[in-house]
């Protein structure tokens, strides 16, 4: 009775299980039921895997693995079934119960089927670290590896790069007879293709004595990858002229590989353009065009060479249209800016019936990053119900770049607080917005997080750090972390040359360039801004001329950025002719250039010359900003030209939209003041805003000095003791008004109230400029004994030039 019992419930499973690719979860449980009911799903072993593999077909992994629980003695098939079920599962744990199941399987049944199945999941389950782990397990038990084990670990090593596990794995191939294996030839030239190894791939493919339509489509993925579109399209033709089956698959790779061309700069867009018209028309051909997957690659294409037009048409033509067709769209408007017409498709997206999903969301989100609108890109962000980590890094990436880096560092804190694991990226946006504003401890902070996420030495996240160090002033750590980086890309270098260079650590900062170059990372823009920085600090000419003429060889010489920087240093060297040579060669000027040129005029005491090259500019289509309007007024006062002041400063907000700042007022008074006109200036300061600035009370303090001014040399002085009172110049300027109106006892009772508040005036210095470098030296040192402070840098390889001295301006007496 038992065996006919038996055989029944057998007979009804397979049933089950032959009914269709996924039985009823119902009938499943329900003959679970019957066999347990009947006393023999624990002791009948053929019946107990037969119902293993009824819950693996109806997608119900627990069950099965408590269906092989409950055998009394499983053998290899049981172990194997219940492998399959668990790794064909979905839900979590499911694999990591694959693997105990795995490592719990008696070793005489472990087969290679077993491996092959747990390696095969954790290759498709993006775990293909472990893949590939498991694989030299597999081989250390000696067991040798069939086609699907090698795909399986080719595939996990070209998901992250693993080149030397790779070539590894070409080695067992041909060792074991299996490297002209079709399936395992496709997916080594997929690994060659994924790990950038392309002359690897072609000289395999060209090796291949029959390649079929997976082998071109991998090959031509690669080139395409590789930026070798042309390539790319003619193994596409060789692949129609082989007799080799062209189906959609191919074509949406060659599709993809000229969208590809139209987005990767070295490419002519028009070609590309032209090509994927090319294989549009073959689609037409074929008849492809009712797939839906062509038919998005088609969108994409389209997109990509910015032609929107024929992108909607073949939206518009496709018979279905899904989520991706939709999110292709989106993105195609997005970015080539049209952010209305990306957000009005979506609301045409949900009217037709279709939700956004995470893809929508995150595409609309970056569209409107790069149309530099960060609330619309918010409210987008918003409306993610769980964003992932890189959803998180596009929105943070929109505030850091619009400089909120406090929103920024909010943004972040939020991130954490919902246990979103960051990434390099996270970390590298986060401390860029943290050395912006200098907050150190928060510094500290992501360092021990990259550290816990064993991220502290990826070059990226490394590079953030040594960035932020260096810009909250910890020099000692940034060199620290930099010197023990295994590798170092320029970005690297340029974040400890800006550190050493803005804290005027000079030499260590040519050293570091120095350095650079010697390990062969060519200098960016971003390299030479800061060394010609270090010289404008210096005012020194020989150093600033070296860089210039470096500048010059590796063609720099019309950045912008670069530009802008060569005439600060020239202008604060004096030199206001080479840096009019200058900025008259340079074919683009931003606002910038003109700021500086402007504000080396003012500097240099030639006002009439900044007002002159400002109204010049008024000419022109460039628009004066805030700063443009501190130089000019600045060469005003300089220059006695007070009227022009008081013109050019009351014009700021009727004429151009922009309100006076405190550098403003500041840069008024001090020209009102070294006229004498003080009735002005008490009018001024009783109308301005920015009362409790510092600045502008000193300078009113110092024109009062020159003019003898005691009443409103007192008030302003009264104000600085009120706002800094540790600040030394109000006393000593109070005291010296008081001394040229001969009252000695009202001098001497400042001085005594500065020693009381512990006030220190500091000691003036200047610097020499000598054959073996630049040495800054105060009074009373020997420059014959080496007694300077320091050496800036080495002037070992310039060209000989006669000595010059500068003086600190700020130096007194």
């Amino acid at each position: 009775m038992a065996v006919a019992a038996a055989a029944q419930l057998v007979g009804l499973v397979e049933a089950l299980i032959n009914r269709g690719p996924k039985p009823s979860r119902a009938h499943a449980k329900a003959a679970h039921a019957r066999a347990v009911a009947a006393g023999l799903d624990a002791d009948d072993t053929f019946l107990g895997n037969r119902l293993v593999e009824l819950y693996s077909r109806s997608g119900l992994p627990r069950h099965a693995l408590l269906a092989f629980r409950r055998l009394r003695r499983p053998n290899g098939y049981s172990y194997n079934a219940a492998l399959s079920a668990l790794c064909r599962g979905s839900g979590e744990g499911d694999l990591d119960a694959a693997r105990h199941l795995l490592d719990e399987m008696p070793r005489r049944d472990r087969n290679a089927v077993s491996w092959n199945t747990v390696i095969s999941a954790l290759a498709r389950s993006d775990r293909a670290g472990e893949a590939i782990g498991l694989y030299g397990r597999m081989r250390a038990e000696g067991m040798l590896p069939t086609h699907v084990t090698l795909a399986s670990v080719l595939s996990a090593c070209g998901a992250v790069g693993a080149i030397g596990d790779g070539r590894r794995c070409h080695g067992v191939a041909v060792k074991v007879g299996l490297d002209e294996n079709q399936f395992v030839e496709n997916a080594l030239l997929g690994m060659y293709t994924k790990c950038g190894r392309v002359g690897d791939a072609v000289r395999l493919f060209d090796g291949m004595a029959r390649p079929n339509e997976v082998s071109f489509t991998a090959m031509m993925g690669g080139l395409a990858q590789a930026g070798s579109v042309d390539d790319a399209l003619r193994l596409f033709a060789r692949m129609c002229g082989s007799g080799v089956a062209v189906d959609p698959v191919s074509v949406s790779s060659v599709l993809g590989a000229c969208a590809q061309a139209c987005v990767g700069g070295d490419y002519s867009v028009a070609r590309a353009l032209w090509l994927g018209q090319s294989v549009h028309a073959l689609v037409v051909r074929k008849g492809f065009g009712s797939d839906q997957h062509v038919g998005n690659s088609l969108i994409d294409m389209y997109a990509k060479c910015m032609e929107m037009d024929e992108a909607v048409r073949v939206f518009e033509l496709l018979p279905s249209v899904s989520i991706v067709s939709w999110n292709i769209l989106i993105t195609g408007f997005g970015q080539v800016g049209f952010c209305v017409k990306a957000m009005e498709l979506l609301n045409l997206m949900q009217e037709a019936g279709f939700e956004p999903n995470e893809v929508t969301y995150s595409n609309l989100l970056a569209s409107c990053i790069k149309a530099r609108d960060v609330l619309s890109a918010r409210a987008m962000f918003d409306k993610i119900p769980r964003p992932s980590v890189t959803t998180w890094n596009t929105i943070l990436s929109g505030y850091c770049q619009e400089e909120q880096h406090q929103d920024t560092i909010e943004l972040f804190r939020r991130m954490q607080h919902q246990n979103v694991q960051p990434d390099r990226t996270t970390l590298a946006v986060i401390l860029s917005s943290i050395s912006r504003l200098g907050i150190l401890d928060l510094g500290r902070q992501v360092h021990s997080a990259s550290v816990r996420s064993l991220l502290h030495n990826d070059m990226f996240v490394a590079s953030g750090l040594v960035d932020m160090y260096s810009k909250c002033g910890q020099i000692g750590i940034a060199r620290s972390i930099f010197s023990r980086m295994a590798e170092r890309d320029v970005v690297c270098w340029n974040s400890i040359i800006s550190g050493l260079a803005i804290h005027s650590l000079n030499k260590e900062a040519f050293d570091f360039f120095k350095q650079m170059r010697g390990n062969g990372i060519m200098p960016t823009e971003s390299s030479y801004a800061s060394m010609i920085n270090s010289c404008a600090r210096l005012s020194s000419i020989p150093q600033g001329r070296q860089i210039h003429a470096q500048v010059m060889k590796d063609g720099y010489d019309q950045n912008v950025y670069v530009g802008s920087a060569l005439i600060d240093m020239y202008a604060k060297c004096g030199n206001m002719d080479d840096a009019r040579l200058f900025f008259d060669c340079m074919i683009m000027k931003n606002i910038v250039a003109w700021n500086e040129m402007i504000h080396g005029y003012a500097q240099n005491g030639f006002g009439d010359k900044a007002v002159e090259l400002f109204e010049y500019m008024l000419t022109t289509e460039q628009k004066p900003d805030t700063v443009t309007f501190i130089a000019v007024i600045t060469g005003c006062s300089h220059s006695g030209l007070v009227d022009k002041a008081m013109s050019f400063f009351n014009s700021m907000e009727s004429s151009y939209g922009i309100i006076p700042i405190a550098e403003h007022y500041t840069c008024l008074i001090d020209a009102l003041g070294r006229a004498g006109r003080f009735a002005e200036v008490e009018s001024l300061v009783d109308k301005m805003p920015c009362k409790d600035d510092p600045i502008i009370w000193e300078v009113l303090l110092a024109a009062c000095v020159v003019h003898h001014n005691a009443e409103l040399g007192e008030c302003a002085a009264e104000h600085l003791f009120r706002i800094d009172p540790k600040n030394p110049s109000p006393y000593v300027l109070l005291s010296n008004i008081y001394a040229s109106w001969g009252r000695h006892n009202d001098a001497s009772a400042v001085r005594a109230l500065m020693s009381n508040r512990g006030v220190v005036k500091g000691r003036g210095y200047s610097w020499i400029d000598q054959k073996d470098g630049v040495r800054a030296f105060m009074v009373a040192d020997d420059l014959g004994t080496d007694g300077g402070e320091f050496t800036m840098f080495s002037n070992k390889d310039s060209i000989p030039q006669a000595t010059e001295a500068h003086q600190d301006e700020n130096c007194v007496g």
